[in-house]
Order: C-alpha cells, then structure tokens, then sequence
C-alpha cells in the first residue's frame, strides 16, 4: 500500500536503492507553522546507525520540503518532502522499511497540528525483546493468576501499568538505546539483543504505544498498524490476556469523572469500546517478528528445485524494536489525523443542519428523555 488516509492522505514513493524516497501530503490545513525542523526529529529516531544495537549503516535522513510552504507555514496545498541519498544497490525494493521514512516525516506534519490543536500525545516505547517484557505481573501476556492469593499483587501491577502509561515521555523511551523506559529491562533487552547479534541471528518483540487526550468516536487503529514492514499481530488493551480476566474485574466500570465527564474506572478496554475510543487513554501492543535477513547459513531450495544455503550478507538491524518505536507513533499519528478530520467534517455538517431549525427528537439529539 502506498496511499493512507482519505482526508489526510498520504502517499510514499521510492525504493531501497533509488535516488530518493519521500511523500506526498494532501490535506493539511492552510496556516500550520512548519520547518525541517519539526520533521527532522522523529526521522532521527527511526534513522539506522544510531547505535550498536541496529544496523551500522550511518544514513541521517535529512529531510527536505519541496512544496506546500511558505514563509514557515503551511499553504493547504500539497507538501512534498523527500531524503535524497540512497546509496544501497540492493535491498527490499519497495518493501524495504526505508519506505517508512516517508510515513515519519508526514506523521511529524500532523503530529504538531494534533498537538497545537487537541493537545494529543503520543508515545511509543519496546515493551519486549523476546522474553523479557516490562508487561504487569511481570509475564508477558498480564495473564490473570491461578493462584488467588496473588491477584492482589496483580491487580496492582495493572494500576502501576496504567500509572506509567499515563505519564511516560518521549524522553522517559529515549534515555537510554533500547527505547524502554525501565532501565533495568531495557538493560537486559539490550543484553538480548546482543546476543543475537553476536550469534548472526536476530530477535523479535512488541512495541507499546499509548495515545493521551484523544476525543471519543475514533477508531481504524489496527489497520495501519499491521501496515507496518515486520508485524506480526495487534493487540487493544489488555490484548489476549483479557481472555483470562473474569469478565466482573475485567468489564471498565464508568464513574463520574472531572465536571461530570464520564469515565472508566479502570482501563483494561485500553481506551476502545465498541470498535471507538471511549476518551480514555487509548493503548495498544504491536508484535514484530525477529528479522528475516540474518548472517547465519540455512538450508534453502534454489529455483530449480535442488538444494542450496542461504547466507545473507549485509547491514542488517538484529532487532527492529528500537527503530521500531517511532514508526508505530506516525501511523497513530497518521489514523488519527485522518479521523479526526473526518469526525470535524461530520461535526461542521451537522452543525450547518442543526443552523436551519430543525429540531431533533431528544433521543438523536443526545438529551435525556422527560416522561
């Protein structure tokens, strides 16, 4: 796919050895103030070579917008942006997640306008490298105990897992490589992945993100997630350990929150019900699978039937988690963005019905009803 969104739409070019990749943004409002500058971070983030623990190829993504600005500000045409530089001969083609560096540098773009506009917050960090997971109750599904004795314990581990998904900054994930924001995890998911390194092998993990201050009504998360080069599955909430949960501790209770604003009481849901988000925090899980491309010799059958060792050879990242977690923040970014304009259209068209005097029954217009 090389199109995303419908109103703000999105379009990657390029391959893992053209001249250059980018995009093509249609959509943006007019008046939104915007440099290389703001761009150039998340790029930084997702960019290879930044340490020991991904590929040694030292590329900068130096980003460039070609069109859709002037004078420091959005026009509401399209906005070109593009990363010249590709020096890699061979490589995944258009499957290559080089391809991804055009939906950062997009995401960027509308990531100030949710942040300016809505106060949106998006975060993404590795919540496991294999094994080694900072889920609660430290496994790495949450699973609900066997023993009662422990859900006590478990019950707090959730709280504490809600805790930090409430409060972790971008600057929390990258204090150290890993981008975990438990130093003492992170410690040991880097050990992980160097010993799959050292051994020409790579591993796998999941990335968590967490959206703060989202309105109510969006949804469509799923599907960018899995749009993502290397995933393997997709988990809202408290995912599959939900299916353990009895459903009395696992149903969100709602309470009556600040100035009478409806909430849960608790967020296992992750801040979706019913396919929309709830005005909850909204978390998700993303699986990754360890790299394909490894040094390590395997047996393989060549094309002519007979058979053959497949040893690849190259730069290769022996765990995309690090890199991983920005990409997951822009196709949030992107879903969101997209949505929301949708959603602010709907809002504007309603608004110009409800402007002719129709009057509404009080059940569709959202008012309780007076026998």
């Amino acid at each position: 796919m090389s199109t995303f969104g419908s109103l703000y739409r999105v379009t990657t070019f390029g391959e893992s050895h053209c001249k250059a990749v980018g995009v093509i943004i249609d959509g943006c409002p007019p008046g939104l103030p915007l440099t290389e500058a703001d761009v150039q971070p998340q790029l930084s983030r997702r960019r290879p070579g930044q340490s020991d623990l991904t590929t040694p190829r030292d590329e900068k993504d130096r980003v460039t917008i070609l069109s859709g600005t002037e004078q420091g500000f959005t026009l509401g045409t399209p906005i070109a942006l593009t990363k010249y530089g590709i020096k890699a001969g061979s490589g995944g083609g258009r499957s290559s997640a080089r391809e991804t560096i055009g939906r950062v540098a997009a995401s960027a773009v509308a990531e100030k306008y949710l942040k300016l506009v809505h106060g949106i917050e998006i975060v993404a960090f590795v919540c496991s490298v294999g094994s080694v997971s900072v889920m609660p109750f430290g496994d790495p599904s949450g699973a609900f105990p066997t023993d009662p004795a422990q859900e006590k314990a478990w019950r707090e581990s959730w709280e504490g897992w809600w805790k930090l998904l409430n409060t972790v900054t971008r600057a929390d994930v990258d204090s150290n490589e890993v981008r975990c924001p438990d130093a003492k995890k992170a410690q040991e998911m880097r050990e992980r992945i160097v010993q799959a390194k050292e051994a020409n092998d790579s591993i796998g993990g999941t990335v968590v993100c967490v959206i703060r201050n989202l309105p109510t009504g969006l949804a469509k998360l799923a599907h960018a997630m899995l749009s993502i080069p290397a995933t393997k599955s997709f988990e809202i909430g408290s995912g599959l350990a939900g299916t353990t949960i009895p459903g009395h501790i696992h149903n969100d209770l709602f309470v009556s929150g600040e100035n009478g604003k409806l909430r849960t009481a608790t967020n296992f849901s992750g801040g979706i019900q019913g396919g929309i988000s709830n005005g909850e925090d909204v978390y998700f899980k993303v699986g990754f699978k360890s790299v394909a491309t490894i040094s390590q010799a395997q047996p393989t059958a060549q094309y002519d039937g007979t058979s053959g060792v497949l040893a690849a050879k190259g730069r290769h990242d022996p765990c995309v988690l690090p890199r991983a977690a920005p990409i997951v923040e822009s196709m949030a970014t992107l879903t969101i963005m997209d949505a929301l304009l949708q959603q602010n259209s709907r809002k504007a068209t309603a608004s110009a019905l409800a402007a002719t005097g129709i009057q509404l029954p009080p059940a569709l217009a959202g008012k309780k009803r007076v026998d």
